[in-house]
C-alpha cells in the first residue's frame, strides 16, 4: 500500500516539517486521565489550538509558500478562507516577505478578520458563503496572477500538515491511534500518509480515525460512493470543517490510509468543548473538539495510546458563548423546563421550594396565561435553572413529578 500511495513522499514529509519548523511551534502532548477513563484507554490531546495563528494550518501554508520560485513570490499568493487558512497563508506571507491578498466572506467573525489583517494581509470582504469567496479568489489569481493557495488540495499542503505525525511520534513512540477533524481533508491526509510511509519502519500500524460533523459529512458519503462527492450542506457549529467536497488528493489517500470515519452531532461537540474547557483548561474551536466529541458518544472503540487532535482554537467569543450554553444544555446541566399550573396564588413559590430542596438553583422564571393547550384556569411557568448534571437534572424532575406537576424539558436554551 504504502509504494502506491499518492501525494507527498516521507521524505517530502519529513523535509516539510523541518521548513515549517521556522515558524510553527512544537505543541503540547497533554494526557487527560477523564477522556482516559471514558475511551478505556490512554488518551493525550495534540493541542495545535495553542500553534500560532490558533491552529495547524501555519505548516501547510509555510510549507507551500517556501517552495515558490522568485517569480511566484514577486507575483504575490491569494487565499480564500473564513478563518484559520486565511490567517496561517497570511503569516506565512508575512514572514516570507511575500504580499498576500486574502479573500474572507461577509460577515466573517471579526476576531478572525482583524488577526488576519494584522499579519500584514489584504483583506478583500466578498460573498456570503464560502464557495462564493473561493471563486472570487480564484479570478483575482488569473486577473493578477497571484498563486492560488488552497486550502487542503495540495501535495505542499498535505506534506505540511503530516509533519504533526512525525511529532506525535517524538512525544509519544508507542501511540497507537490518531483521531484527526476532517473538513476537506488536509490535514487527516497528512497524518495518515505519514504514518502508512512508517509501518515498516514501525513495525506497527498506527490506526487513524477521522471525524466530521453530521451536517458536513462529505467524506462519509465520497467514500461509500469511491470518489470524491458533493454534498449539501447544513449549518454546523463546526464551520472550520464544514466543507461540501473532498479534496481529489485528499480523498485519494485516505481511501488508502485511514481506518475509519465517523460523524458527530453538534449538540455533542458543544458537550465536548465544555468538558475541554472543564477537565483540559483548553479553548478550542468546535471543529478542533470533534474528536473528543467523538470519544464521548462512544462512537470509536480503540486499545492502546490514543491521540486526538485538537485542530484548532479560534474562536469567536461571542459564538463561544452560545456553543457553552448548548453543551450545558446537552449535558442536562442546563435546563429549561415548562410547567403548566393552576392559576392560583402560590404555586411559583411551591416550585421554587421543590427546585431548591432538590439542590437545583433558578436563574430565570417566565410566567404566561397564554401558552398553547393551556386552560382558562391555568397559566405556564417557564423555568431556568441550574443543575450538576444529568442525575441531578432527573431528580430534579422527578421531585416535581411526584408532587404532582409536569414538566416539560425544552432541549434548547
Amino acid at each position: 500500500m504504502t509504494a502506491e500511495l499518492p501525494g507527498p513522499s516521507l521524505a517530502e514529509i519529513r523535509a516539510a516539517r523541518e521548513r515549517a519548523s521556522a515558524v510553527a511551534v512544537v505543541t503540547p502532548l497533554e494526557e487527560s486521565r477523564f477522556l482516559s477513563d471514558v475511551l478505556g484507554a490512554p488518551v493525550h490531546l495534540k493541542a495545535e489550538n495553542l500553534q500560532r495563528t490558533g491552529s495547524y494550518k501555519i505548516r501547510g501554508a509555510y510549507n507551500r509558500l517556501s517552495q515558490l520560485s522568485a517569480e511566484e513570490r514577486e507575483r504575490g499568493v491569494v487565499a480564500a478562507s473564513a478563518g484559520n487558512h486565511a490567517q496561517g497563508v497570511a503569516l506565512a506571507a508575512r514572514e516570507l516577505g511575500i504580499h498576500a491578498t486574502i479573500f474572507m466572506p461577509i460577515g466573517v467573525a471579526l476576531p478572525k478578520l482583524q488577526a488576519t489583517r494584522n499579519y500584514g494581509a489584504d483583506v478583500v470582504l466578498h460573498g456570503h458563503v464560502v464557495d462564493e469567496t473561493l471563486q472570487a479568489a480564484a479570478e483575482f489569481a488569473e486577473r493578477t496572477g497571484a498563486v492560488l493557495i488552497p486550502p487542503f488540495d495540495h501535495p505542499d499542503i498535505v506534506a505540511g500538515q503530516g509533519g504533526l505525525a512525525l511529532e506525535i511520534l517524538e512525544q509519544l513512540p508507542d501511540v497507537a491511534n490518531v483521531i484527526v477533524p476532517i473538513g476537506g481533508g488536509g490535514l487527516i491526509s497528512g497524518i495518515a500518509s505519514a504514518f502508512a510511509q512508517l509501518e515498516p519502519e514501525l513495525g506497527r500500524r498506527v490506526r487513524v480515525i477521522g471525524v466530521q460533523a453530521e451536517n458536513a459529512a462529505s467524506f462519509t458519503h465520497s467514500l461509500a460512493a469511491g470518489e470524491p462527492v458533493a454534498v449539501a450542506t447544513a449549518p454546523t457549529i463546526a464551520d472550520g470543517i464544514a466543507v461540501g467536497r473532498p479534496g481529489e488528493l485528499n480523498f485519494a489517500i485516505i481511501r488508502e490510509a485511514v481506518d475509519q470515519v465517523v460523524t458527530v452531532h453538534d449538540d455533542d461537540t458543544a458537550r465536548a468543548l465544555v468538558v475541554l474547557l472543564e477537565r483540559a483548561k483548553l479553548v478550542v474551536e468546535p471543529a478542533g473538539a470533534v474528536g473528543v466529541a467523538a470519544m464521548l458518544t462512544g462512537r470509536i472503540e480503540v486499545e492502546g495510546p490514543t491521540v486526538v487532535m485538537l485542530s484548532g482554537g479560534n474562536i469567536d467569543p461571542m459564538v463561544m458563548e452560545r456553543v457553552i450554553s448548548r453543551g450545558l444544555a446537552a449535558s442536562q446541566r442546563y435546563l429549561k423546563v415548562n410547567i403548566p399550573l393552576p392559576d392560583r396564588p402560590g404555586q411559583l413559590a411551591r416550585i421554587a421550594e421543590l427546585i431548591a430542596e432538590a439542590n437545583a438553583n433558578v436563574v430565570e422564571v417566565l410566567h404566561t396565561r397564554h401558552g398553547i393547550g393551556l386552560q382558562i384556569s391555568e397559566v405556564e411557568i417557564e423555568i431556568h435553572m441550574e443543575t450538576r448534571g444529568s442525575e441531578h437534572a432527573e431528580l430534579v424532575l422527578r421531585r416535581l413529578r411526584e408532587a404532582g406537576y409536569s414538566p416539560r424539558v425544552d432541549g434548547t436554551v
